[in-house]
């Protein structure tokens, strides 16, 4: 007899719980398109060796679906939107704001509350500026408040990282897997991460980086941590500077962030990158874990 459950790690979503998310959906587009922003969509079969990119040891790429088609091609499903810019990017007008809004899959442990295919909700300036990434931000408080989640903005600085472990003595060979490391402190206990920073003689450095904010101070890169919050000021926007804060994707070149709420899980999460040589800055979100924390409230529906 034929099995037609989901397979694990996908769902189906109906009545009620399919209206929500295309009212979610509806106000993500809207707030998007007020700040400028144009829609965009990508294949969601792409060459394999496209979508890993130069990030092939990133955790995220390392859960790609891989394909075949008839043609003995290799192929993947996407596994963020992203990446894609790169060919999108191509001889368009700077800055160039895109946002999209589509499923993306990962071939990952089912746990809490991620599911192996969900809907990325992202928004991206090509050809940033630090101030971008302060309107980025300004960007996700709108739709939050509009979502009804409470929400917390913890910030670091990719570059401020790389300086703090080259002072400490990091191997730049061993940069990119000690920041992966420092990466997992929300998932699993810092004795763990210690553990695991031994095999790159790193394990110090997770003292090093609970020191007070003024301790960073000393280091040149400190100057975008203090350039982004004097931005977001003129935003009423509030950030918290979190040293430990890595973001696990290498392609991170300034400054990172990640927006916590009532879940373990982070709600949205970006920072800043270079793709063809053009800096670049951007977030995404998952509709789902927005679904889990809204508090929409509509007369003509009751979720």
């Amino acid at each position: 007899m034929t099995n037609t459950d989901p397979v694990k790690g996908f769902k189906d979503y109906l009545g009620k719980d399919a209206e929500k998310r295309e009212e979610i959906r509806k106000i993500l587009v809207e707030t998007f398109e007020s700040y400028g922003f144009e829609p965009a969509e990508t294949p969601v079969i792409e060459y394999e060796e496209f979508v890993k990119g130069n990030n092939e040891n990133d955790e995220a790429v390392s859960d790609i679906f891989r394909l075949e088609d008839k043609g003995k091609r290799k192929l993947a499903l996407r596994y963020e939107v992203t990446f894609p810019l790169k060919r999108i990017m191509k001889n368009k007008k700077l800055p160039y704001k895109r946002y999209q809004v589509g499923p993306v899959f990962r071939d990952e442990p089912i746990q809490g509350n991620r599911t192996r295919q969900f809907i990325a909700c992202d928004a991206d300036i090509i050809g940033s500026t630090i101030k971008d990434e302060s309107e980025i931000l300004s960007l996700i408080k709108t739709f939050l408040d509009k979502l009804g989640i409470k929400f917390i903005i913890y910030f670091n600085n990719r570059k401020l990282l790389n300086e703090v472990l080259d002072k400490y003595g990091v191997k730049e060979k061993d940069r990119d897997n000690v920041i992966k490391e420092i990466d997992k402190l929300d998932k699993i206990s810092e004795d763990e991460v210690k553990k695991n920073l031994k095999n790159y003689s790193a394990e110090k450095i997770i003292d090093i980086l609970k020191n007070k904010e003024s301790f960073f101070e000393r280091f040149s890169s400190y100057k975008e941590v203090e350039e982004l919050r004097n931005y977001c000021k003129y935003y009423g926007i509030e950030i918290k500077f979190l040293p430990t804060l890595a973001r696990g994707l290498s392609y991170y070149n300034g400054n990172v962030f990640e927006i916590k709420s009532n879940i373990k899980e982070t709600i949205c999460g970006g920072g800043s990158f270079m793709f063809n040589g053009v800096q670049a800055t951007g977030f995404g979100t998952g509709l789902e874990r927005l679904e889990i924390l809204s508090n929409l409230k509509n007369e003509k529906k009751s979720f």
